[in-house]
């Protein structure tokens, strides 16, 4: 094999390796494409989560303010049914 075979075939094998090389970087910036398209549709799920449940926390708050109506609400009936007995309208809780 004289120099210039020689030369050609380290061309053809540094083409070859340069071919294999293009292919794999392609292959590999596909699945970097396809994870941050993935990542992306996560955060926006997220978001959306996470918008959906902003309020939550003031659940605990609604609760306690609840209960505070329902005893004030209690604490009114039992004043209306007082008024209701003082007038003698019993068992029909004020109604004529």
């Amino acid at each position: 094999m004289d120099v210039i075979q020689l030369w050609w075939l380290s061309l053809a094998a540094f083409a070859a390796v340069v071919v294999v090389v293009a292919a794999l970087l392609g292959l590999i910036v596909g699945a970097a494409k396809r994870i941050d398209r993935h990542a992306a549709a996560i955060w926006i799920v997220g978001k959306q989560i996470a918008g959906n449940t902003v309020s939550i926390w003031l659940l605990e708050q609604t609760n306690e303010q609840v209960g505070k109506l329902i005893e004030e609400t209690r604490a009114l009936v039992r004043v209306a049914e007082g008024i209701a007995t003082k007038l003698g309208r019993t068992g029909d809780r004020g109604r004529p």
